[in-house]
């Protein structure tokens, strides 16, 4: 019984170190670029898009797929650094503790 008592602490402090991660994840802001900084993306540390920025040069109205392209790439920049940013803080937050395969948390 010993063992199931220091068990149900660890679980209880790992369940308090997701609630922090998971607020932190929500303040936190990713920035990505493309086209050398004329479009830029700001998600939130979950993924959700709060900002983007477009240089002035790019509104010409003939180059909008380009745009649209620089739009994505900035989009996935971002995206990718969400994604190394959850991890490190899960790694974190785990103490190295390996998850399954497939298993993303906290999303």
């Amino acid at each position: 019984m010993k063992n199931l008592a220091g068990l149900m602490k660890q679980a209880s402090q790992m369940q308090q170190k997701m609630q922090d991660m998971q607020s932190a994840l929500e303040s936190a802001e990713v920035e990505g670029q493309a086209g050398a900084g004329m479009v830029t993306v700001v998600l939130s540390g979950k993924g959700d898009m709060k900002r983007i920025k477009i240089d002035a040069k790019l509104a010409d109205p003939n180059e909008t797929e380009m745009l649209e392209d620089l739009v994505l790439a900035a989009h996935a920049d971002a995206r990718r650094k969400v994604d190394a940013m959850a991890a490190e803080e899960m790694q974190k937050a785990t103490g190295g503790l390996q998850l399954p395969a497939g298993m993303k948390l906290p999303f």
